[in-house]
């Protein structure tokens, strides 16, 4: 039979490769049989010999509904019980805890899955160990089988952690998972409980309520040795009386300068302030003395008479009598010119205000002065205890400050020994940080369908059947095709004749 040109045929190249690739199916159709059925008829035994696979499934929830005491000084450090998101790593960490193999291998002894192998693996493995059926490599081998039946998976965008587990037996499956999940809540308390916490901060809430009871006791005890209750507020109010003391010694003295002014002019004005002053006064002659003077006038006139009558005027007798006579005269003469003066006085009114004035201002001076030294002496006195209470205070409130300090740290440990109770209290009481949100129940239907397997087999069993013609095609080193001619001779194909097998 004359078929078409090489270059006719490599213009239809997509009908010549199809025609190329049956044509390898018919060269190849043994191996291709052989294959099919033996890959199908395996899938067939398979699925109908293999027990059936039941597959339970567990979702754990990880939040942050309480968290643990943390060990540290900070007093807010319990302040924020609750955090905002879980993080993919705490979900992870959770994870890994899961797949860890302690836990499995409590999982597979709890549930004895070294005992429920299928007859078929169980004379298998007995034929491979039989010469050394350790239990711990029995155990091995059944934690190794559980961790690639078991599938821990975090749900993506989620906290929650999703457990699924394959088995012959639909109760098989659940009660795995059940004890995966109870084990795995015991792991996790363990894992993340700090141990001792509560002894610890029981232990250094003794030490510092001891401490306390030292410091208030230093405390009272030099209280009572210094006699004081409050040296800060006697400080403050001594102070406030030195200034009270300064302030009335100031004006004290200011009351002095101003006293002892008024005593100078009051003295000045005692010298210039007459104590008596005239109240009346009257001119008036001596009566008594004229009348004896002109009665003695009259006796010597009288006598020069008699003497004239006797005597000459020359007469001594008689010029004595003249001489008194005239003598008389010039006293009458005086006492006529000078007259008596008769005068009323009467004690100053102003003199005595002055003196008074002077008395009082001189005994208001001494008395001011007086409380001026004392005043003084006063404030001198406030000041030194002023200066003893700062030393006073400054020990004080360095006791004070060791007192607080003793009562903050005791307070402190006290409530983190208390959040450590409650955080064991709700540990034996099984409140995590975890919980189961979807537990594991017994499934009704197995995993997979026999219908499907067998599906999954006829695929198989088509993909093996042509990879067997494929590699049977690959590894013949004949020329079938002008285009093998071509690349492997590098010699035109003119034409090629087609021998129908018969």
């Amino acid at each position: 039979m004359l078929e078409l040109t090489y270059k006719e045929a490599d213009s239809r190249s997509p009908l010549v490769k199809l025609i190329d690739g049956a044509t390898i199916g018919l060269r190849h159709r043994r191996v291709m049989t052989i294959s099919f059925v033996g890959v199908f008829l395996g899938a067939i035994l398979g699925t109908f010999l293999l027990p059936s696979r039941y597959q339970a499934t567990t979702k754990i929830l990880v939040k942050h509904e309480r968290r643990d005491p943390p060990i540290s000084a900070d007093s807010s450090g319990s302040a924020s019980q609750f955090s905002e998101a879980v993080t993919d790593t705490e979900v992870n960490s959770e994870v890994e805890l899961i797949r860890s193999p302690d836990l499995l291998a409590k999982v597979a002894t709890a549930s004895g899955l070294q005992n429920k192998r299928h007859p078929i693996w169980s004379a298998i493995w007995s034929s491979l160990w039989s010469s050394n059926d350790d239990p711990q490599r029995v155990l091995a081998a059944t934690v190794r089988k559980l961790r690639s039946d078991l599938r821990v998976e975090a749900v993506p965008k989620t906290n929650i952690i999703s457990i699924t587990y394959d088995a012959p037996n639909p109760q098989q499956s659940a009660q795995v998972l059940n004890t995966l999940v109870d084990l795995y809540m015991e792991k996790h308390l363990a894992v993340h409980q700090a141990a001792g916490t509560y002894d610890f901060f029981h232990e250094q809430a003794q030490h510092y309520e001891h401490g306390l009871s030292e410091a208030e006791s230093r405390l009272v005890g030099f209280r009572r040795a210094q006699g004081v209750v409050a040296p800060g507020q006697e400080k403050i109010a001594t102070l406030q009386k030195v200034t009270e003391f300064r302030a009335e010694l100031k004006q004290t003295q200011a009351a002095i300068a101003e006293t002892e002014h008024r005593r100078k002019v009051l003295e000045a004005q005692v010298g210039t302030v007459p104590s008596r002053t005239t109240t009346e006064a009257r001119l008036s002659d001596n009566p008594q003395l004229m009348g004896q003077l002109k009665f003695t006038l009259l006796n010597l006139e009288l006598k020069r008479t008699e003497l004239l009558q006797k005597f000459e005027p020359t007469y001594r007798l008689v010029t004595e009598v003249d001489t008194q006579i005239e003598q008389t005269r010039a006293a009458i003469e005086a006492a006529e010119k000078s007259q008596l003066r008769e005068e009323t006085t009467n004690r100053n009114p102003t003199y005595e205000w002055v003196d008074a004035e002077l008395a009082k201002t001189r005994s208001e001076l001494a008395a001011q002065q007086a409380r001026a030294e004392v005043l003084k002496r006063t404030v001198a006195a406030y000041e030194q205890q002023a200066s003893v209470l700062d030393g006073q205070e400054s020990v004080e409130q360095d006791l004070q400050r060791k007192k607080k300090a003793e009562e903050d740290n005791y307070l402190l440990y006290q409530r983190k020994q208390e959040e450590a109770r409650i955080s064991n209290a709700l540990d034996r009481s099984r409140i995590l940080n975890v919980a189961v949100a979807e537990p594991a129940v017994i499934p009704d239907l197995p995993s997979r369908s026999r219908l499907f397997s067998l599906l999954v087999g006829l695929l198989a069993a088509i993909a093996a059947s042509v990879a067997s013609a494929t590699t049977a095609e690959y590894l013949n080193p004949s020329l079938k095709t002008p285009l093998d001619v071509v690349e492997s001779l590098d010699v035109p194909v003119l034409a090629s004749i087609s021998l129908r097998a018969r």
